[in-house]
């Protein structure tokens, strides 16, 4: 197995990567019974198909995926009977728009008959999601082991393995349980260090900073937003990281502007590399060296919709839905992602016939001030009010170091609790002084693009 999982990558690979990536990563997998590395070498080898084949291919997985969840999942066997859609007949992509979008509010008033009858053991996960409405959902290990196998293909187009040193600029809580304790050893393990995108201070940067210095990662991780702060933190103190070695600069779970693509790749001397998706929607595209940024298309259909919901032609700019074809424990179905975009009909000068995702609007997270002036990521609010069921919809807008505006939309009609919760929470981010102001609405207003912001900060930046 190790031999085969090497075969792609070039002399570079140290001994101790190749012992992680090759040997105790894939029993790692094994032993959370996930089948991620014979994934792996699948995806490595359809990565070369022409176009036209992978489309084949694709159009076989989806047929496979809706005859699936059309037997052994309540909600689809019953859509499809009123529907009397036949999903043996599926014949192209095309045929997909017979069944409705699915939205957040669709998939929570349906989670118990979403579950397949011979669904294994599911995980229970939660996103706010682009939208700013949180979503509890599961998650089964065909999934997980699916969205596994495309990361970590799209890691190795960089020439950076699992194994190699990594530093990870990411959401991470405050006070770690059990579990979190287990994968601080896991990580140490695979040369992983994560660093909190929650606390971008001047005094945390530092030591930010002193840690990439001192450990000489491979590659780095995390959010745009977080890393172009980090990024204008060291070129603006003259501390030089542009000469440590490192390959590559993976971003997600944000827009990625291209005046922080020009910051970080210029104060750390590596490119950027683009990735899309998320905890819901999946591993959805990552960039190639040579610029597209490819969907993983084995696993994902990838429509983009107008307002009214039909189908847009290559080039025009919709919303994003996805269909993921290694969901059938808890499926998502042309999914709404609210997120904006476009794809291609151009090929890729690397060869890939996976398709190409041309543009990606939205996911841009702000950041949040504390009264001690700490610069704090979003999602240190964010998490808090995923985290709650009852609470359908949210805007947080920050109008002073002491005071939060909190627009709710929520289930629960013991407000009460839900605001000494909330207000704790935050307290515990933003200082002992602040307050929040609740403000129970029907609905949320977008932004004039369409888009919601779901962090918004009046403070000057």
């Amino acid at each position: 197995m190790a031999g085969a999982v090497q075969q792609a990558h070039g002399d570079g690979m140290s001994l101790y990567t190749k012992i992680i990536s090759g040997g105790l990563f894939p029993l790692h997998e094994r032993l959370k019974g996930h089948n991620s590395v014979e994934l792996l070498h699948a995806m490595e080898r359809s990565q070369w198909l022409p176009a036209q084949e992978m489309q084949q291919l694709q159009v076989q997985n989806l047929r496979e995926f809706l005859v699936r969840i059309g037997r052994d999942v309540p909600y689809y066997r019953a859509l499809f009977s009123e529907l009397k859609f036949d999903p043996a007949g599926i014949t192209c992509i095309d045929d997909l728009q017979q069944l409705p979008l699915t939205g957040k509010a669709d998939i929570r008033a349906n989670m118990d008959r979403l579950k397949a009858d011979n669904a294994g053991v599911l995980e229970k996960f939660s996103t706010g999601g682009s939208s700013g409405e949180p979503l509890i959902f599961y998650r089964g290990k065909e999934r997980v082991s699916h969205d596994v196998a495309a990361k970590w293909r799209a890691t190795r187009w960089w020439d950076v393995d699992i194994g190699d040193p990594e530093i990870v600029v990411w959401g991470s809580p405050i006070e770690l349980g059990s579990q979190d304790r287990i994968r601080l050893v896991r990580d140490k393990l695979l040369r992983t260090e994560l660093l909190s995108a929650f606390e971008m201070s001047n005094a945390n940067m530092l030591q930010f900073t002193q840690r990439i210095k001192k450990m000489r990662p491979r590659m780095l991780f995390g959010y745009p937003s977080s890393l172009a702060l980090l990024a204008e933190y060291v070129t603006s103190n003259g501390y030089a990281v542009d000469n440590l070695g490192i390959k590559v600069v993976f971003v997600t779970s944000e827009k990625l502007y291209p005046h922080q693509r020009e910051l970080i790749e210029a104060a750390f001397g590596a490119p950027v590399a683009n990735g899309y998706g998320g905890r819901d929607a999946g591993f959805i595209a990552h960039q190639c060296p040579q610029g597209a940024l490819h969907i993983t298309a084995e696993d994902i259909v990838v429509e983009i919709v107008s307002e009214d919901g039909e189908v847009l032609p290559a080039g025009e700019k919709g919303e994003i839905v996805v269909t993921h074809l290694n969901t059938g424990d808890f499926p998502f179905v042309r999914y709404r992602t609210g997120d904006v975009g476009s794809v291609s009909e151009e090929s890729c000068s690397c060869g890939r016939g996976l398709p190409i995702l041309a543009e990606i609007e939205g996911r841009s997270t702000d950041f949040v001030t504390a009264a001690d002036g700490t610069v704090l990521h979003g999602l240190a609010l964010i998490y808090v009010l995923r985290e709650i069921p009852e609470v359908e919809e949210f805007k947080i807008v920050q109008e002073s170091l002491t005071r939060i505006t909190l627009q709710l939309v929520t289930s629960s009609s013991d407000t009460a609790n839900l605001e000494r919760t909330v207000t704790e929470q935050f307290r515990r981010r933003l200082g002992d002084s602040l307050v929040v102001d609740f403000v129970y609405v029907n609905n949320i207003e977008r932004e004039a693009s369409g888009k919601f912001r779901y962090v918004v900060s009046k403070l000057a930046k």
